[in-house]
Protein backbone atom coordinates (compact mmCIF):
# COMPACT_ATOMS: atom_id res chain seq x y z
CA UNK A 1 0.00 0.00 0.00
CA UNK A 2 1.68 3.04 -1.30
CA UNK A 3 1.83 6.13 1.36
CA UNK A 4 -0.79 9.02 0.97
CA UNK A 5 -1.02 12.39 2.35
CA UNK A 6 -4.30 12.40 4.07
CA UNK A 7 -7.16 15.07 3.48
CA UNK A 8 -7.70 17.90 5.63
CA UNK A 9 -11.26 16.76 6.57
CA UNK A 10 -9.99 13.05 7.11
CA UNK A 11 -7.24 14.50 9.48
CA UNK A 12 -9.82 16.99 11.74
CA UNK A 13 -12.13 14.29 12.08
CA UNK A 14 -9.37 11.96 13.48
CA UNK A 15 -8.14 14.56 15.85
CA UNK A 16 -11.69 15.21 16.70
CA UNK A 17 -11.80 11.50 17.92
CA UNK A 18 -8.92 12.12 20.33
CA UNK A 19 -10.44 15.46 21.48
CA UNK A 20 -14.45 15.22 21.43
CA UNK A 21 -15.09 11.77 23.10
CA UNK A 22 -18.85 12.80 23.89
CA UNK A 23 -20.67 16.17 24.45
CA UNK A 24 -18.99 17.18 27.65
CA UNK A 25 -15.23 16.58 25.98
CA UNK A 26 -16.70 19.76 23.17
CA UNK A 27 -17.87 21.54 26.45
CA UNK A 28 -14.75 21.23 28.62
CA UNK A 29 -12.83 22.43 25.89
CA UNK A 30 -15.00 25.18 24.86
CA UNK A 31 -15.23 26.26 28.59
CA UNK A 32 -12.03 26.40 29.09
CA UNK A 33 -10.95 28.62 25.80
CA UNK A 34 -13.46 31.07 27.81
CA UNK A 35 -11.62 30.85 31.18
CA UNK A 36 -8.20 31.65 28.81
CA UNK A 37 -9.79 34.28 27.30
CA UNK A 38 -10.01 36.28 30.07
CA UNK A 39 -13.68 35.54 31.54
CA UNK A 40 -15.67 36.48 34.44
CA UNK A 41 -18.58 35.65 33.56
CA UNK A 42 -19.72 32.07 31.67
CA UNK A 43 -23.01 30.89 31.19
CA UNK A 44 -23.72 27.48 29.60
CA UNK A 45 -26.98 26.24 27.90
CA UNK A 46 -27.67 22.72 26.92
CA UNK A 47 -30.04 20.38 25.19
CA UNK A 48 -30.61 16.82 25.29
CA UNK A 49 -27.50 16.72 27.27
CA UNK A 50 -25.77 18.55 24.50
CA UNK A 51 -26.40 15.93 21.78
CA UNK A 52 -28.55 18.65 20.37
CA UNK A 53 -27.26 22.17 21.47
CA UNK A 54 -24.25 23.05 23.44
CA UNK A 55 -24.12 26.56 24.02
CA UNK A 56 -21.40 28.57 25.41
CA UNK A 57 -20.77 32.75 26.34
CA UNK A 58 -18.31 34.56 27.70
CA UNK A 59 -17.64 38.00 28.48
CA UNK A 60 -14.10 37.62 27.59
CA UNK A 61 -11.50 39.59 25.04
CA UNK A 62 -13.52 38.51 22.34
CA UNK A 63 -11.86 38.01 18.43
CA UNK A 64 -11.63 40.08 15.12
CA UNK A 65 -13.07 38.17 12.07
CA UNK A 66 -9.46 37.50 10.76
CA UNK A 67 -8.79 36.04 14.63
CA UNK A 68 -11.80 33.99 14.38
CA UNK A 69 -10.85 32.60 10.95
CA UNK A 70 -7.52 31.62 11.70
CA UNK A 71 -8.65 29.95 15.50
CA UNK A 72 -10.83 27.49 13.15
CA UNK A 73 -7.73 26.10 11.38
CA UNK A 74 -5.35 23.72 12.98
CA UNK A 75 -2.44 23.94 15.28
CA UNK A 76 -3.42 27.85 15.56
CA UNK A 77 -3.48 28.75 19.21
CA UNK A 78 -2.97 32.39 21.03
CA UNK A 79 -2.38 30.36 24.15
CA UNK A 80 1.55 29.69 23.09
CA UNK A 81 3.20 32.85 23.06
CA UNK A 82 7.08 31.50 22.66
CA UNK A 83 7.68 27.87 21.89
CA UNK A 84 8.35 26.83 25.91
CA UNK A 85 5.76 24.36 25.87
CA UNK A 86 7.21 23.02 29.36
CA UNK A 87 6.03 25.96 30.69
CA UNK A 88 1.91 25.86 29.91
CA UNK A 89 -0.42 28.48 32.03
CA UNK A 90 -3.26 28.18 30.15
CA UNK A 91 -5.89 25.86 29.81
CA UNK A 92 -5.34 24.65 26.37
CA UNK A 93 -2.90 25.19 23.75
CA UNK A 94 -3.11 22.77 20.91
CA UNK A 95 -5.17 24.56 18.80
CA UNK A 96 -6.91 21.38 17.68
CA UNK A 97 -10.31 21.80 19.48
CA UNK A 98 -12.44 24.42 17.67
CA UNK A 99 -11.55 22.75 14.14
CA UNK A 100 -12.42 18.95 15.91
CA UNK A 101 -15.57 19.77 16.72
CA UNK A 102 -16.53 21.91 13.88
CA UNK A 103 -15.85 18.78 11.97
CA UNK A 104 -18.30 17.00 13.44
CA UNK A 105 -20.90 19.46 14.09
CA UNK A 106 -23.13 22.91 12.72
CA UNK A 107 -20.56 25.25 14.78
CA UNK A 108 -21.89 28.89 15.00
CA UNK A 109 -18.70 31.25 16.29
CA UNK A 110 -19.82 34.56 17.06
CA UNK A 111 -17.55 36.97 18.63
CA UNK A 112 -16.81 41.10 19.49
CA UNK A 113 -13.74 42.27 21.16
CA UNK A 114 -14.60 45.51 22.95
CA UNK A 115 -14.91 48.49 20.77
CA UNK A 116 -15.40 46.63 17.73
CA UNK A 117 -18.15 45.12 15.74
CA UNK A 118 -19.71 41.45 15.92
CA UNK A 119 -18.97 38.52 13.67
CA UNK A 120 -20.00 35.56 13.20
CA UNK A 121 -18.77 32.48 11.48
CA UNK A 122 -20.34 28.83 10.70
CA UNK A 123 -18.51 25.72 10.05
CA UNK A 124 -21.00 22.82 8.82
CA UNK A 125 -19.67 19.28 9.72
CA UNK A 126 -16.23 20.69 8.34
CA UNK A 127 -17.72 22.86 5.23
CA UNK A 128 -18.14 26.67 5.54
CA UNK A 129 -21.67 27.52 6.11
CA UNK A 130 -21.26 31.62 5.25
CA UNK A 131 -20.43 34.18 7.44
CA UNK A 132 -21.32 37.58 8.39
CA UNK A 133 -22.36 40.75 10.84
CA UNK A 134 -23.56 39.72 14.45
CA UNK A 135 -24.81 41.40 16.91
CA UNK A 136 -23.50 40.38 20.68
CA UNK A 137 -22.55 41.69 24.34
CA UNK A 138 -18.53 42.33 24.16
CA UNK A 139 -16.75 38.37 24.62
CA UNK A 140 -17.94 35.11 22.71
CA UNK A 141 -20.88 33.07 21.68
CA UNK A 142 -20.47 29.28 20.51
CA UNK A 143 -22.97 27.27 19.20
CA UNK A 144 -22.64 23.53 18.87
CA UNK A 145 -25.52 21.78 17.62
CA UNK A 146 -26.11 18.15 15.87
CA UNK A 147 -22.82 16.91 17.76
CA UNK A 148 -21.78 13.65 15.16
CA UNK A 149 -25.34 13.48 13.51
CA UNK A 150 -23.36 12.71 10.21
CA UNK A 151 -20.64 10.39 11.78
CA UNK A 152 -23.08 7.91 12.86
CA UNK A 153 -20.61 5.07 13.82
CA UNK A 154 -19.88 7.78 16.59
CA UNK A 155 -23.12 9.15 17.61
CA UNK A 156 -24.34 5.02 18.58
CA UNK A 157 -21.64 4.78 20.91
CA UNK A 158 -23.19 7.92 22.56
CA UNK A 159 -25.35 7.25 26.46
CA UNK A 160 -28.19 8.44 26.73
CA UNK A 161 -29.28 12.23 27.27
CA UNK A 162 -29.63 12.00 31.28
CA UNK A 163 -25.34 9.95 31.26
CA UNK A 164 -24.30 12.41 28.78
CA UNK A 165 -25.84 15.19 30.71
CA UNK A 166 -24.55 14.00 33.89
CA UNK A 167 -20.83 13.87 32.21
CA UNK A 168 -21.35 17.88 31.30
CA UNK A 169 -22.20 18.58 34.64
CA UNK A 170 -19.35 16.91 36.07
CA UNK A 171 -17.18 19.11 33.68
CA UNK A 172 -18.58 21.87 34.81
CA UNK A 173 -18.53 21.55 38.29
CA UNK A 174 -14.82 20.69 37.84
CA UNK A 175 -13.84 24.01 35.88
CA UNK A 176 -16.11 25.87 38.49
CA UNK A 177 -13.84 24.56 41.28
CA UNK A 178 -11.10 25.42 39.04
CA UNK A 179 -11.90 28.92 38.60
CA UNK A 180 -13.89 30.10 41.71
CA UNK A 181 -13.31 33.94 40.53
CA UNK A 182 -15.16 33.48 37.72
CA UNK A 183 -19.44 33.09 37.83
CA UNK A 184 -21.19 29.87 35.94
CA UNK A 185 -24.39 29.35 34.82
CA UNK A 186 -25.66 26.27 33.33
CA UNK A 187 -28.86 25.62 31.82
CA UNK A 188 -30.45 22.28 30.77
CA UNK A 189 -33.24 21.56 28.38
CA UNK A 190 -34.90 25.21 29.56
CA UNK A 191 -33.77 24.88 33.27
CA UNK A 192 -31.37 26.45 35.37
CA UNK A 193 -29.71 24.01 36.99
CA UNK A 194 -26.35 26.38 38.30
CA UNK A 195 -25.80 29.61 39.07
CA UNK A 196 -22.77 30.77 40.96
CA UNK A 197 -21.25 33.58 41.83
CA UNK A 198 -17.61 35.03 42.03
CA UNK A 199 -16.31 33.70 45.08
CA UNK A 200 -13.26 32.34 46.99
CA UNK A 201 -12.44 28.70 46.57
CA UNK A 202 -14.13 27.31 50.23
CA UNK A 203 -17.27 28.93 49.33
CA UNK A 204 -17.11 27.73 46.03
CA UNK A 205 -16.34 23.58 46.72
CA UNK A 206 -19.18 24.34 49.45
CA UNK A 207 -21.65 25.18 46.73
CA UNK A 208 -20.87 22.74 44.44
CA UNK A 209 -20.25 19.36 47.19
CA UNK A 210 -21.84 18.46 50.17
CA UNK A 211 -23.13 21.49 52.27
CA UNK A 212 -22.52 18.88 55.30
CA UNK A 213 -18.84 19.23 54.48
CA UNK A 214 -18.75 22.65 56.80
CA UNK A 215 -19.38 20.31 59.64
CA UNK A 216 -17.91 17.11 58.31
CA UNK A 217 -14.68 18.55 56.10
CA UNK A 218 -11.13 18.89 57.17
CA UNK A 219 -9.31 22.15 55.45
CA UNK A 220 -5.73 21.21 54.43
CA UNK A 221 -3.35 23.63 54.09
CA UNK A 222 0.81 22.53 53.63
CA UNK A 223 3.51 23.44 51.34
CA UNK A 224 6.82 21.62 50.75
CA UNK A 225 9.59 22.74 48.84
CA UNK A 226 7.54 25.34 46.99
CA UNK A 227 4.83 22.99 46.26
CA UNK A 228 1.69 23.79 48.11
CA UNK A 229 -1.40 21.72 48.54
CA UNK A 230 -4.91 23.27 49.56
CA UNK A 231 -8.73 22.12 49.91
CA UNK A 232 -11.31 20.25 51.84
CA UNK A 233 -11.96 16.81 52.56
CA UNK A 234 -14.49 14.77 54.70
CA UNK A 235 -14.33 12.88 57.52
CA UNK A 236 -13.27 9.20 57.09
CA UNK A 237 -16.55 8.35 58.96
CA UNK A 238 -18.08 10.98 56.15
CA UNK A 239 -17.78 8.91 53.03
CA UNK A 240 -19.73 7.50 49.75
CA UNK A 241 -20.13 4.27 48.14
CA UNK A 242 -18.84 5.55 44.39
CA UNK A 243 -15.88 8.21 44.20
CA UNK A 244 -17.64 10.50 42.38
CA UNK A 245 -17.38 13.23 44.56
CA UNK A 246 -13.54 13.61 44.62
CA UNK A 247 -12.06 16.42 42.44
CA UNK A 248 -8.03 16.77 41.95
CA UNK A 249 -6.42 20.06 40.30
CA UNK A 250 -2.81 21.05 39.29
CA UNK A 251 -2.01 24.73 38.58
CA UNK A 252 -6.08 25.22 38.16
CA UNK A 253 -6.25 22.67 35.87
CA UNK A 254 -8.87 19.87 36.50
CA UNK A 255 -7.50 16.10 36.57
CA UNK A 256 -7.91 12.95 36.82
CA UNK A 257 -4.61 11.57 37.65
CA UNK A 258 -3.83 7.62 38.63
CA UNK A 259 -0.66 9.42 40.98
CA UNK A 260 -3.03 11.67 43.03
CA UNK A 261 -6.12 8.90 43.47
CA UNK A 262 -3.50 6.96 44.74
CA UNK A 263 -2.32 9.30 47.00
CA UNK A 264 -5.51 10.22 48.27
CA UNK A 265 -6.39 6.19 48.91
CA UNK A 266 -3.44 5.68 50.39
CA UNK A 267 -4.56 8.64 53.27
CA UNK A 268 -7.43 7.04 54.01
CA UNK A 269 -5.28 3.62 54.15
CA UNK A 270 -6.88 1.62 57.17
CA UNK A 271 -9.31 4.53 58.23
CA UNK A 272 -12.45 3.85 55.52
CA UNK A 273 -13.61 1.22 53.97
CA UNK A 274 -12.31 -0.93 50.93
CA UNK A 275 -15.79 0.20 49.43
CA UNK A 276 -16.32 3.61 50.30
CA UNK A 277 -14.55 6.90 49.31
CA UNK A 278 -13.17 10.18 50.50
CA UNK A 279 -15.04 13.53 48.80
CA UNK A 280 -12.24 15.61 48.15
CA UNK A 281 -11.36 19.09 46.41
CA UNK A 282 -7.65 19.43 46.16
CA UNK A 283 -5.81 22.23 44.96
CA UNK A 284 -2.07 21.79 44.09
CA UNK A 285 0.14 24.17 43.06
CA UNK A 286 3.46 23.24 41.28
CA UNK A 287 6.35 24.99 39.73
CA UNK A 288 5.90 25.07 36.00
CA UNK A 289 8.98 23.31 35.29
CA UNK A 290 8.42 20.40 37.33
CA UNK A 291 4.98 19.27 35.82
CA UNK A 292 4.13 18.12 32.18
CA UNK A 293 0.57 18.63 31.33
CA UNK A 294 1.07 18.00 27.88
CA UNK A 295 0.74 13.95 28.48
CA UNK A 296 -2.57 13.47 27.01
CA UNK A 297 -4.39 14.75 24.17
CA UNK A 298 -7.32 16.33 26.91
CA UNK A 299 -5.20 17.13 29.22
CA UNK A 300 -6.65 15.12 31.79
CA UNK A 301 -3.47 13.78 32.85
CA UNK A 302 -0.10 15.08 34.42
CA UNK A 303 3.71 14.01 34.99
CA UNK A 304 5.60 14.89 37.64
CA UNK A 305 9.78 15.60 37.41
CA UNK A 306 9.35 14.27 41.38
CA UNK A 307 6.34 11.38 41.55
CA UNK A 308 7.56 10.22 44.94
CA UNK A 309 7.98 13.95 46.38
CA UNK A 310 3.97 14.94 45.08
CA UNK A 311 2.68 11.89 46.33
CA UNK A 312 4.84 12.19 50.21
CA UNK A 313 3.56 15.94 50.27
CA UNK A 314 -0.22 14.55 49.55
CA UNK A 315 -0.03 11.67 51.40
CA UNK A 316 1.71 13.08 54.85
CA UNK A 317 -0.63 16.68 54.49
CA UNK A 318 -4.03 14.72 54.20
CA UNK A 319 -2.86 12.00 57.14
CA UNK A 320 -1.64 14.94 59.26
CA UNK A 321 -4.87 16.67 58.97
CA UNK A 322 -6.69 13.96 59.84
CA UNK A 323 -4.51 12.31 62.79
CA UNK A 324 -5.34 16.61 64.51
CA UNK A 325 -9.29 15.91 63.83
CA UNK A 326 -9.15 11.83 64.70
CA UNK A 327 -11.57 12.49 67.53
CA UNK A 328 -14.54 13.24 65.39
CA UNK A 329 -17.15 11.58 64.27
CA UNK A 330 -19.20 12.44 61.63
CA UNK A 331 -22.86 10.87 62.37
CA UNK A 332 -25.43 10.86 59.74
CA UNK A 333 -28.37 13.16 60.62
CA UNK A 334 -31.59 11.03 61.86
CA UNK A 335 -34.74 12.36 60.53
CA UNK A 336 -35.92 11.76 64.19
CA UNK A 337 -39.44 12.82 65.37
CA UNK A 338 -41.02 12.80 68.90
CA UNK A 339 -43.88 10.30 68.73
CA UNK A 340 -47.68 11.10 69.07
CA UNK A 341 -48.33 9.89 73.16
CA UNK A 342 -50.97 10.62 74.85
CA UNK A 343 -52.69 9.52 78.46
CA UNK A 344 -55.44 8.00 80.16
CA UNK A 345 -56.29 9.64 83.43
CA UNK A 346 -58.56 6.55 84.07
CA UNK A 347 -56.23 3.85 84.27
CA UNK A 348 -56.46 1.66 87.75
CA UNK A 349 -53.27 0.07 88.48
CA UNK A 350 -52.74 -3.88 87.82
CA UNK A 351 -53.23 -5.88 91.09
CA UNK A 352 -50.12 -6.96 92.51
CA UNK A 353 -48.01 -4.03 90.96
CA UNK A 354 -45.97 -1.81 93.27
CA UNK A 355 -46.13 1.18 90.97
CA UNK A 356 -49.11 2.67 89.63
CA UNK A 357 -48.30 4.69 86.52
CA UNK A 358 -50.67 6.35 84.11
CA UNK A 359 -51.40 4.35 81.00
CA UNK A 360 -49.37 5.48 77.95
CA UNK A 361 -50.89 4.99 74.48
CA UNK A 362 -49.69 5.78 70.54
CA UNK A 363 -52.56 7.43 68.59
CA UNK A 364 -55.21 5.30 67.10
CA UNK A 365 -53.23 1.86 68.70
CA UNK A 366 -53.40 0.82 72.11
CA UNK A 367 -50.78 -1.17 74.26
CA UNK A 368 -51.93 -3.87 77.52
CA UNK A 369 -50.75 -2.39 80.77
CA UNK A 370 -47.57 -3.69 82.07
CA UNK A 371 -47.24 -7.17 84.72
CA UNK A 372 -43.74 -6.88 85.84
CA UNK A 373 -41.42 -4.16 86.91
CA UNK A 374 -38.60 -3.84 84.32
CA UNK A 375 -35.11 -4.09 86.23
CA UNK A 376 -31.85 -2.51 85.26
CA UNK A 377 -28.49 -2.01 86.84
CA UNK A 378 -27.10 1.72 87.56
CA UNK A 379 -23.58 2.53 88.91
CA UNK A 380 -22.79 5.97 90.41
CA UNK A 381 -20.15 7.81 88.32
CA UNK A 382 -18.60 11.02 90.01
CA UNK A 383 -16.11 12.55 87.88
CA UNK A 384 -16.89 16.09 86.88
CA UNK A 385 -18.10 16.30 82.78
CA UNK A 386 -16.92 19.04 82.04
CA UNK A 387 -13.12 17.97 82.05
CA UNK A 388 -13.58 15.09 79.59
CA UNK A 389 -14.75 15.43 75.89
CA UNK A 390 -16.51 12.24 75.21
CA UNK A 391 -18.00 13.10 79.44
CA UNK A 392 -18.08 10.35 82.00
CA UNK A 393 -20.42 6.96 82.27
CA UNK A 394 -23.35 6.88 82.92
CA UNK A 395 -24.87 3.15 81.75
CA UNK A 396 -24.26 0.39 79.68
CA UNK A 397 -27.39 -0.64 76.68
CA UNK A 398 -27.80 -3.63 75.26
CA UNK A 399 -24.57 -4.56 76.55
CA UNK A 400 -23.08 -2.74 73.70
CA UNK A 401 -23.56 0.48 73.96
CA UNK A 402 -21.76 3.30 76.79
CA UNK A 403 -23.92 5.90 77.50
CA UNK A 404 -21.86 9.02 78.87
CA UNK A 405 -22.89 12.36 79.73
CA UNK A 406 -20.87 15.38 78.55
CA UNK A 407 -21.08 19.11 78.94
CA UNK A 408 -23.11 19.58 76.22
CA UNK A 409 -25.41 16.43 75.78
CA UNK A 410 -25.07 12.85 75.55
CA UNK A 411 -22.46 10.65 74.38
CA UNK A 412 -23.16 6.80 72.27
CA UNK A 413 -19.85 4.78 72.48
CA UNK A 414 -20.13 1.14 70.22
CA UNK A 415 -17.87 -0.62 72.81
CA UNK A 416 -16.51 -3.06 70.23
CA UNK A 417 -15.66 -0.72 67.55
CA UNK A 418 -13.79 1.86 69.64
CA UNK A 419 -11.96 -0.92 71.25
CA UNK A 420 -10.85 -2.34 67.83
CA UNK A 421 -9.61 0.86 67.00
CA UNK A 422 -7.63 1.49 70.16
CA UNK A 423 -5.69 -2.53 69.97
CA UNK A 424 -4.64 -1.94 66.21
CA UNK A 425 -3.61 1.52 67.25
CA UNK A 426 -1.83 -0.75 69.83
CA UNK A 427 -0.06 -2.65 67.97
CA UNK A 428 0.81 0.10 65.48
CA UNK A 429 2.75 1.90 67.73
CA UNK A 430 4.97 -1.35 68.83
CA UNK A 431 5.30 -2.37 65.17
CA UNK A 432 6.59 1.29 64.20
CA UNK A 433 8.81 1.54 67.11
CA UNK A 434 10.87 -1.63 66.37
CA UNK A 435 11.85 -3.93 63.56
CA UNK A 436 8.83 -6.02 61.70
CA UNK A 437 8.97 -9.70 62.85
CA UNK A 438 9.61 -11.51 60.08
CA UNK A 439 10.13 -15.32 59.36
CA UNK A 440 13.14 -16.76 57.64
CA UNK A 441 12.14 -19.36 54.82
CA UNK A 442 13.86 -22.77 55.07
CA UNK A 443 14.53 -22.49 51.45
CA UNK A 444 14.40 -19.47 49.30
CA UNK A 445 11.30 -19.31 46.93
CA UNK A 446 11.75 -18.46 43.27
CA UNK A 447 9.47 -16.09 41.74
CA UNK A 448 10.13 -15.44 37.79
CA UNK A 449 8.82 -11.58 36.80
CA UNK A 450 9.15 -9.32 34.11
CA UNK A 451 12.37 -7.47 33.92
CA UNK A 452 10.65 -4.10 34.72
CA UNK A 453 9.03 -5.64 37.31
CA UNK A 454 12.12 -7.24 38.95
CA UNK A 455 13.99 -3.91 38.55
CA UNK A 456 11.10 -1.95 40.54
CA UNK A 457 11.34 -4.53 43.42
CA UNK A 458 14.95 -4.27 43.35
CA UNK A 459 15.14 -0.75 43.69
CA UNK A 460 12.59 -0.73 46.51
CA UNK A 461 14.34 -3.48 48.38
CA UNK A 462 15.24 -1.45 51.51
CA UNK A 463 12.29 -0.29 52.15
CA UNK A 464 10.40 -3.45 51.43
CA UNK A 465 12.72 -5.14 54.07
CA UNK A 466 11.97 -2.72 57.05
CA UNK A 467 8.91 -3.88 56.43
CA UNK A 468 10.21 -7.65 56.87
CA UNK A 469 10.36 -9.31 53.34
CA UNK A 470 13.55 -9.89 52.26
CA UNK A 471 14.17 -9.91 48.62
CA UNK A 472 17.39 -10.75 46.22
CA UNK A 473 17.57 -10.21 42.79
CA UNK A 474 18.51 -13.59 40.88
CA UNK A 475 18.86 -12.92 37.21
CA UNK A 476 17.22 -10.35 34.98
CA UNK A 477 13.24 -12.02 35.45
CA UNK A 478 13.89 -13.62 39.04
CA UNK A 479 13.67 -12.55 42.43
CA UNK A 480 14.65 -14.65 45.42
CA UNK A 481 12.16 -14.29 48.32
CA UNK A 482 14.38 -15.29 51.75
CA UNK A 483 11.73 -13.81 54.12
CA UNK A 484 8.51 -12.80 54.99
CA UNK A 485 7.11 -10.52 57.57
CA UNK A 486 5.82 -13.33 60.20
CA UNK A 487 2.18 -11.41 60.66
CA UNK A 488 1.55 -12.89 56.97
CA UNK A 489 1.86 -16.35 57.97
CA UNK A 490 2.22 -18.55 54.41
CA UNK A 491 1.58 -16.73 51.74
CA UNK A 492 1.82 -16.97 47.99
CA UNK A 493 4.76 -14.98 47.17
CA UNK A 494 4.61 -14.78 43.81
CA UNK A 495 1.01 -13.60 43.84
CA UNK A 496 2.66 -11.02 46.58
CA UNK A 497 5.38 -10.05 44.64
CA UNK A 498 3.61 -9.61 41.03
CA UNK A 499 0.81 -7.03 43.11
CA UNK A 500 3.79 -5.00 44.88
CA UNK A 501 5.42 -4.65 41.23
CA UNK A 502 2.58 -2.91 40.52
CA UNK A 503 1.99 -1.25 42.72
CA UNK A 504 4.78 0.61 42.62
CA UNK A 505 4.63 1.07 39.05
CA UNK A 506 1.17 2.93 39.82
CA UNK A 507 1.87 4.78 42.71
CA UNK A 508 5.40 5.04 42.87
CA UNK A 509 5.67 3.40 46.52
CA UNK A 510 4.97 0.26 47.92
CA UNK A 511 1.84 -0.08 49.72
CA UNK A 512 0.54 -3.49 49.12
CA UNK A 513 2.60 -4.85 51.97
CA UNK A 514 1.94 -2.34 54.46
CA UNK A 515 -1.98 -2.35 53.74
CA UNK A 516 -1.97 -6.60 54.73
CA UNK A 517 0.04 -5.88 57.46
CA UNK A 518 -2.78 -3.27 58.37
CA UNK A 519 -5.00 -5.75 57.58
CA UNK A 520 -3.85 -8.57 59.71
CA UNK A 521 -3.77 -6.54 62.27
CA UNK A 522 -7.09 -5.10 62.41
CA UNK A 523 -8.39 -8.68 62.29
CA UNK A 524 -5.91 -9.09 64.92
CA UNK A 525 -7.47 -6.41 66.80
CA UNK A 526 -10.96 -7.08 65.69
CA UNK A 527 -11.02 -10.53 67.94
CA UNK A 528 -8.88 -9.03 70.26
CA UNK A 529 -11.25 -6.26 71.74
CA UNK A 530 -13.80 -5.64 74.00
CA UNK A 531 -16.98 -7.67 72.39
CA UNK A 532 -20.71 -6.61 71.89
CA UNK A 533 -22.23 -8.19 74.28
CA UNK A 534 -20.14 -8.13 77.36
CA UNK A 535 -20.92 -6.22 80.29
CA UNK A 536 -18.77 -3.59 81.69
CA UNK A 537 -18.66 -1.63 84.98
CA UNK A 538 -18.71 1.81 85.30
CA UNK A 539 -14.99 2.27 85.87
CA UNK A 540 -14.51 0.32 82.72
CA UNK A 541 -16.35 2.27 80.86
CA UNK A 542 -14.71 5.43 81.89
CA UNK A 543 -10.87 3.96 80.59
CA UNK A 544 -12.61 3.35 77.77
CA UNK A 545 -13.18 6.59 76.83
CA UNK A 546 -10.33 7.93 78.09
CA UNK A 547 -8.14 5.97 76.18
CA UNK A 548 -10.48 7.19 73.14
CA UNK A 549 -9.71 11.00 74.06
CA UNK A 550 -5.77 10.22 73.44
CA UNK A 551 -5.97 7.47 71.32
CA UNK A 552 -5.24 9.14 67.16
CA UNK A 553 -8.62 8.14 64.86
CA UNK A 554 -10.38 6.81 67.73
CA UNK A 555 -13.39 8.25 66.06
CA UNK A 556 -13.87 5.54 63.47
CA UNK A 557 -13.28 1.96 63.52
CA UNK A 558 -10.65 0.16 61.67
CA UNK A 559 -13.62 -0.47 58.77
CA UNK A 560 -14.34 3.26 58.34
CA UNK A 561 -17.62 3.29 60.86
CA UNK A 562 -18.19 5.72 64.04
CA UNK A 563 -17.13 4.96 66.67
CA UNK A 564 -19.41 7.46 68.88
CA UNK A 565 -21.96 9.74 68.32
CA UNK A 566 -23.40 12.95 70.26
CA UNK A 567 -26.87 14.22 71.13
CA UNK A 568 -26.78 17.69 71.61
CA UNK A 569 -29.13 19.06 74.63
CA UNK A 570 -30.66 20.87 71.53
CA UNK A 571 -31.00 18.28 69.66
CA UNK A 572 -32.98 16.08 72.64
CA UNK A 573 -35.24 18.92 73.60
CA UNK A 574 -36.40 18.83 70.10
CA UNK A 575 -37.57 15.40 70.03
CA UNK A 576 -39.77 16.17 73.48
CA UNK A 577 -40.88 19.12 72.13
CA UNK A 578 -39.42 21.19 74.70
CA UNK A 579 -37.89 23.53 71.71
Amino acid sequence: MSIRRLPPELVNRIAAGEVVERPASALKELVENSLDAGARQVSVRLQAGGLELIEVTDDGSGMTPDEMRLALERHATSKLSTDAIDRIESFGFRGEALPSIASVSRLTLESRPRGRDGWRIVIDHGEPGGEGPAALPPGTRIRVEGLFDKVPARRKFLRSPRAEYAACLDAIRRLAMARSDVGFTLEHDGRRILTLQAADAPTRVAELLSHELDRHGVGIECVRDGVSLSGVISLPTFNRGVADQQYLFVNSRPVKDRLLVGALRAAYRDLIARDRHPIAALFLDVPLDEVDVNVHPAKTEVRFRDPAAIRGLIVGGLRRALDEESQRSAAREQAAAPVMWTSSNSYTPEPGLSLGVPCVREEQRSFEPLTFVPQARAESAVEPVRDFPLGVARGQVAATYIVAEAEDGLIIVDQHAAHERLVLERMRAAREGGAVARQALLLPEVVELDEPDCDRLEAAAGELGGMGLDLERFGPSTMLVRAVPAALGKTDAAGLLADLAAEIAELGGPLSLRDKLDLVAATIACHGSVRAGRILSVPEMNALLREMEVTPRSGQCNHGRPTWVKLGHGEIEKLFGRK
